[in-house]
């Protein structure tokens, strides 16, 4: 199974987009407290439009209580990663993959990063920006790994139940 986990989430909306593509992906999401924002449905509805009911997701008091209950590949994102996100292998069938983001101002403590830096992803960008937005970030990490295992479980067509495969021949 994969993962998407947040640490220290600051802004409902972005968590709202992580929301929703956790639903889009068959992700279980992991929230790591303190969070910025409440989960009352007002406040991450709008950006998880009206996705919330298909979301998995579990909060954490802090980190430690997160590692006791959870076991695989941790992967974490961070700028000061020195590893793309498609040189790691995502196709351990034997480990559920766990994609760890920090906080919107602060990101991943460097205490956690520092005994994982074979562990740490970096986007690879210009030095025009410091990092990209947090969900734009989880959705490119998430098929990434869906990528290389092969989209599993997710339609590459439009479902039926929704406008059908063959909505544009109509």
């Amino acid at each position: 199974m994969n993962h998407i986990v947040l640490y220290h989430p600051e802004i409902p909306q972005n968590t709202g987009n992580i929301m929703r593509t956790c639903a889009a992906t068959n992700m279980f999401l992991h929230l790591i407290e303190p969070l910025g924002f409440s989960l009352d449905a007002k406040y991450v509805k709008r950006s998880a439009a009206n996705y919330l009911e298909h979301v998995n997701y579990k909060v954490y008091k802090d980190y430690e209580h997160f590692l006791k209950e959870n076991k695989g590949d941790f992967y974490f994102l961070t700028r000061y990663g020195q590893k793309t996100p498609d040189v790691m292998n995502y196709n351990v069938t034997d480990k559920d993959v766990y994609l760890i983001f920090g906080s919107e101002s602060s990101g991943i403590p460097k205490e956690i990063l520092k005994d994982q830096l074979d562990k740490c992803l970096r986007l690879p960008m210009t030095d025009k920006v410091r990092s990209l937005n947090l969900s734009n970030t989880v959705a490119i990490l998430a098929y990434e790994v869906l990528r290389q295992q092969g989209y599993i479980g997710l339609f590459d067509h439009e479902p039926e139940s929704l406008k059908g495969k063959d909505w544009l021949l109509k």
